[in-house]
């Protein structure tokens, strides 16, 4: 079972990666919060793995933090939630707010996640809430490595819109917020405009 990968990032979208491992290339599905933390391509980058095994596919979740991993797959042990939800939902807002969202029982910021209903939020908080304590200290904060800021600025916004559209949220729904935050008139970047877009979802 993959538990780790250390290697030379190949490629990375807002919800995937390539890391080449001695020139074998493994995709994986990560998190906005992961996403923030890679550096450029063709940069070295260490994630921590979660292997999930079906019956017609492996498919492979990574992190940047143990942390990180940690919450996944306690999130993933909720009855209804499977890992690309998980992933979704680590994607939605940072590790230190779901951590306070369970344990405060804040099912409002729980269901501005798509996909997360009010069942599926009051069985995170109950099954959770006592499970999590060990987590709510330490862990990174997201930083704007590799910010891709050569990118062009219609090109940020369309990879900024495909990575919300991908996590759920309704298009026109996701074109509005990334308007919103692109007003700001600071430099734009991928990282920087779904951070701002996802507050903006989340009121």
């Amino acid at each position: 079972m993959i538990a780790f990968l250390s290697g030379k990032l190949l490629e990375k979208q807002a919800n995937t990666a390539i890391v080449d491992v001695g020139g074998v290339g493994y995709e994986v599905s990560i998190p906005l919060s992961t996403f923030y933390e890679l550096g450029d391509v063709g940069s070295d980058v260490s994630l921590r793995i979660y292997t999930h095994v079906r019956e017609d596919a492996i498919q492979l979740f990574g992190f940047k933090t143990v942390r990180e991993r940690d919450l996944y797959l306690r999130l993933i042990s909720v009855q209804g939630i499977g890992p690309k939800m998980g992933i979704t939902m680590l994607s939605g807002m940072s590790a230190d707010e779901m951590i306070l969202a369970i344990r405060t029982e804040d099912l409002a910021r729980l269901t501005s996640i798509p996909g997360v209903g009010r069942k599926t939020a009051e069985r995170l908080a109950i099954e959770l809430r006592d499970k999590i304590g060990e987590l709510s200290s330490g862990g990174t904060t997201a930083s704007d490595v590799g910010s891709g800021a050569s990118l062009p600025a219609d090109a940020v916004f369309e990879d900024a819109l495909s990575a919300l559209v991908n996590l759920g949220y309704q298009r026109p729904a996701a074109e509005k917020a990334l308007k919103q935050a692109a007003q700001d008139g600071t430099e734009i970047t991928v990282q920087k405009l779904l951070r701002k877009a996802l507050q903006v979802l989340a009121k």
